[in-house]
């Protein structure tokens, strides 16, 4: 697996002060949420308990999307600690789908009027589409990314709003820091953040985790 352009973040769920309310329309409805934060904001736990209050509301099933990518010929004990955080923390109903970069596919195959799936994170998938095949770039110079790249980013905001059910995206918000040295690492902000204003757009809710508090960026509560 190559290092991620920017060190992925899904925070391990103990900020107690995050507690999301579900959608309150029944199962049928189609709603899309963008939960954004930084690196251990509590953006990952606040989307599990908005899956997880949907499925209590509704009654529907709950489809994990998983974006990491495990490259079986290198270790990497800190990713595969991660994973095994998000793992014990699921319900054991939840189904797990491992797609690292045909996100729109997964998200085809698997929505349904009566069920909610949670994607985590864009961030490790706009990772994937740089870095496919150990990929590299200078780091001066003008950044041309894979086509597979910009197809896979369109294949997605196409799907976003024909999907049934509810859409739960978890994405970093990385733009809060300082301006990058590398010309890869710059375009990597550059383009998640393009991405994320493409997804808080096309999104029913939009919802920015600090220090673990959900503040509501677009949407009004109980929508979310």
């Amino acid at each position: 697996m190559e290092t991620p352009a920017i060190a992925p973040a899904t925070a391990p769920g103990t900020a107690a002060a995050a507690q999301p309310r579900a959608a309150s329309s029944g199962a049928g409805s189609r709603q899309l949420t963008l939960v954004l934060g930084g690196a251990r904001s509590g953006k990952s736990h606040f989307a599990e308990q908005l899956a997880t209050d949907h499925a209590t509301i509704t009654g529907g099933p709950v489809t994990y999307i998983a974006t990491a990518h495990q490259d079986p010929a290198l270790a990497d004990q800190e990713l595969e600690v991660r994973i095994a955080l998000h793992r014990a923390r699921r319900p054991a109903d939840w189904r797990l789908v491992e797609e690292p970069v045909h996100l729109a596919d997964a998200l085809y195959g698997n929505a349904r009027h009566d069920g909610c799936i949670l994607v985590d994170c864009m961030t490790l998938w706009m990772n994937n589409l740089l870095f496919p095949e150990g990929r590299s770039y200078p780091e001066h110079g003008v950044i041309t990314p894979p086509d597979a790249f910009t197809e896979e980013i369109e294949a997605l905001l196409n799907a976003l709003p024909t999907l049934p059910g509810h859409v739960i995206l978890v994405s970093n918000e990385i733009g809060f820091g300082v301006i990058p040295m590398g010309a890869i690492t710059r375009f990597y902000v550059d383009e998640l953040g393009r991405l994320n204003q493409k997804l808080a757009a096309a999104a029913d809710c939009v919802r920015l985790l600090v220090a673990g508090i959900p503040i509501a960026v677009k949407g009004a509560d109980p929508t979310c």
